[in-house]
């Protein structure tokens, strides 16, 4: 038996301000939507992955919180540094910056962490042999 890891879902404050936050800070994008009200559901994916990954996000969550120590989170990885920087600026202008961009050693790279609109810390790499961008 092989398995797939194929999703991540979220239950989401409020569900079409995280679909703005996802599409702006990791340029997701919808590829299936259904259910009405608190029942209503979609799927993100980036450009091209819909096969393969998708970030499930269902309405009607409560506010997370997180302390920034804890290093629950997923996340994205970037093709340059410099990503990570404007990501970090732009996240600090609008006070959802959780992690300020660091080193650190091999294979976790350069990183920074940003809040979402419900409190999941989203962290974005350069460095590390995972995705399209990896340094493996």
């Amino acid at each position: 038996m092989t398995q797939a890891f194929t999703h991540c879902a979220l239950h989401v404050r409020d569900l079409d301000e995280s679909i703005a936050f996802y599409r702006l800070y990791c340029g997701l994008e919808i590829v299936e939507e259904h259910g009405e009200g608190d029942g209503r559901a979609v799927w993100l994916a980036s450009p091209g992955a819909a096969q393969s990954f998708v970030l499930v996000l269902l309405g009607g969550g409560p506010e997370r919180t997180q302390d920034k120590d804890d290093m629950t989170h997923y996340g994205f990885g970037v093709s340059t540094r410099e990503d990570i920087d404007r990501i970090a600026a732009h996240a600090k202008k609008e006070g959802r910056l959780h992690w300020a961009p660091r080193d650190y050693a091999p294979p976790t790279g350069y990183l920074c962490g940003v809040r979402d609109p419900t409190g999941y810390i989203v962290e974005f790499s350069y460095g590390q042999p995972l995705g399209p961008h990896g340094r493996g």
